[in-house]
């Protein structure tokens, strides 16, 4: 008996994973970040002051103001702030970004993190957590063990 729930727990894993494996697009994904990116994910010190029922980045009036396949720039509203997001890899484990710009505190300078992006549907939105991975071209900068609320 053990071994028919072992079996059939094996056979249902592959299924289970490919339903979580969420393909992004080849090309645009900046794009894909601006918009499906929940803003609650990244740092502290760059998000706005979250608000009920705001996630997205047009939810909170950002403004695109650069964009290409793999970098963005978005303004926030009213001549605010610039958050820079470049996305560095993408694999089988989502979008690793490069989320950097000028913190809320003046005196504290800029924030610069990896962050690890992903979705489980095609159309959800792109949650994450600080990564792990480093890369060269996203050294970390700035605040010291910032959490995000993710």
């Amino acid at each position: 008996m053990k071994m028919m729930v072992a079996v059939m727990i094996l056979a249902s894993m592959p299924a289970t994973a490919a339903k979580n494996n969420v393909a992004y697009p080849n090309g645009k994904l900046a794009e894909v970040v601006v918009e499906k990116a929940n803003i609650r994910s990244f740092p502290e010190a760059i998000r706005p002051k979250l608000t009920k029922g705001k996630k997205t980045f047009s939810d909170y009036g950002y403004v695109t103001q650069k964009i290409d396949d793999r970098e963005a720039v978005v303004r926030a509203p009213q001549g605010g702030s610039e958050i820079a997001l470049s996305v560095l890899e993408q694999s089988q484990a989502g979008l690793y970004v490069c989320v950097s710009g000028k913190t809320q505190d003046q005196n504290s300078g800029r924030i610069q993190r990896v962050y690890l992006l992903r979705t489980n549907s095609a159309d959800g939105l792109l949650k994450g957590r600080e990564a792990s991975k480093e890369f060269d071209a996203c050294p970390v900068l700035g605040g010291a063990g910032e959490s995000s609320g993710g």
